[in-house]
């Protein structure tokens, strides 16, 4: 399997580049979901308010990572109404889980890799599912990412994949 070496970050809160790398990342998050919300069920299918989440943490660290992972989803809620307030539990967690893998494997592995990043987006998603189930109580209602979401899993680990790997290059 192929890999790419990748130059981490990990910028502190006292860093100004910190909290521009996840503004702009937060604006990434923002204009993905609506676009995808074009597509009748895009938001559900294609998973769009992790992606940025993901190159976020895995390429500046845990803390542009959480950033991301935790004001997008409010963000993109009080200007659009979506998510909507009763799915923000589930999918802030699922934010800062995804936040906390990225980051964990890119500093583990020191590397890009396509099973990493498999690795990273299947944890978040089994270990979320498991969050919402609890929170929400029907496991069915829960598992809609693994009913629906494949797609959007595949464009975070393929996606994720050649972005890190276009932005290493150049």
């Amino acid at each position: 399997m192929k890999t790419a070496t990748v130059k981490l970050y990990s910028l502190n809160f006292s860093n100004q580049k910190t909290y521009l790398f996840a503004l702009l990342f937060v604006a990434g998050n923002i204009v993905l979901p609506q676009l995808c919300h074009l597509i009748p069920a895009g938001g559900p299918t294609l998973l769009p308010i992790y992606f940025f989440t993901l190159i976020a943490a895995y390429k500046f660290g845990i803390r542009v990572g959480l950033l991301t992972a935790l004001l997008s989803p409010i963000v993109n809620h009080l200007l659009f109404g979506m998510p909507a307030e009763a799915a923000l539990p589930a999918i802030l967690i699922k934010s800062a889980l995804l936040a906390g893998a990225a980051a964990w494997a890119a500093h583990t592995f020191k590397s890009v890799t396509l099973w990493a990043l498999l690795a990273v987006v299947l944890a978040y998603q089994i270990v979320g599912t498991a969050f919402e189930w609890a929170i929400v109580g029907n496991f069915y209602a829960t598992a809609q990412d693994f009913r629906i979401g494949i797609p959007g899993m595949l464009l975070q680990w393929l996606g994720g994949y050649f972005l890190l790997k276009l932005k290493i290059e150049n």
